[in-house]
């Protein structure tokens, strides 16, 4: 699908060509897509009075291959228009028993198809940019400001340029008002995607720097705006965001940034030890105990 809005329009305008109860499914899933995109054509078939087969037959009349692409199309589509509430709404009737299963096998689900659609190009792409870069701003706010903050951390190990860029006592753009030219900015958002992440974006776009984003897809405003793209899954078991992937997306970039420069850290985590061990940073052999 070219865009969300397609599969709204298909929907709307089935009702002038399909059957009593293709309609039927077409205005359920109008007027319930937030909870039509995670039933089985079996369970919607229920909700809808219709059998399993005829909402099989339904997405095919869509020009689908089957329903599974048609779910996936409907998935695609309120990741980008949900509310929290909404979000919330649509998983508050799981059963408490099936809580922890489904939770950790959508996430599972999230590592395998982002392997699956992540282009390796690009990711070596942005590993080349950011070890070119004169400095490199790592953008999050709202739910992505741990991972920028995560991602900040592990690369200061790496880089004496990093700055991590998010909400604080200054304003982001204060914060990025230096970048240029040389300079290249991270950004990282996720639905329900944050307005300003974009702006701080389209500004650092504007003074020459160069954008890569961690976001979940084409659809994304961040992809639009980027000159590298790498894409992690992020589909939601409830109201929470699923940071799973994209957090394991940004070890990835980490190990391998890590790997180019191993001779540079190798010799900066010699020096850090020292300075832990003098300033008991961390817990030790002879540490821990209660004396």
């Amino acid at each position: 699908m070219d865009n969300a809005q397609e599969l709204i329009q298909r929907l709307n305008q089935s009702g002038k060509k399909l059957s009593k109860s293709h309609r039927r499914i077409a205005e359920c899933i109008v007027s319930h897509y937030d909870k039509a995109a995670f039933m089985t054509a079996s369970r919607l078939g229920e909700y809808v009075g219709v059998s399993e087969s005829t909402v099989v037959r339904f997405a095919s009349a869509l020009g689908y291959d089957g329903y599974p692409q048609l779910q996936r199309a409907l998935q695609e589509l309120i990741r980008h228009r949900l509310t929290a509430s909404q979000r919330f709404e649509m998983t508050s009737d799981m059963d408490q028993s099936q809580v922890l299963s489904k939770v950790l096998k959508a996430d599972m689900q999230n590592i395998r198809s982002t392997i699956d659609e992540l282009d390796e190009s690009i990711f070596e792409s942005v590993v080349q940019s950011l070890l070119q870069a004169r400095t490199i701003y790592v953008l999050g706010q709202r739910s992505s400001a741990p991972l920028a903050q995560f991602f900040a951390h592990y690369l200061n190990f790496i880089f004496s340029n990093v700055q991590v860029v998010t909400s604080g006592v200054s304003d982001i753009f204060e914060q990025i008002s230096r970048i240029g030219e040389d300079d290249v900015l991270i950004g990282i958002s996720f639905p329900r995607y944050s307005s300003r992440t974009v702006e701080a974006m389209h500004f650092a776009k504007s003074r020459g720097a160069q954008l890569v984003a961690i976001t979940d897809g084409p659809l994304s405003p961040l992809h639009a705006a980027a000159d590298f793209c790498l894409t992690a899954k992020s589909d939601m078991a409830s109201f929470v965001d699923s940071m799973v992937a994209p957090l394991s997306l940004i070890n990835a970039l980490i190990v391998a940034l890590s790997q180019c420069k191993r001779h540079q850290v190798a010799a900066y985590f010699a020096q850090m030890e020292s300075i832990w061990d003098e300033y008991n940073v961390y817990l030790g052999k002879d540490r821990g105990t209660n004396e």
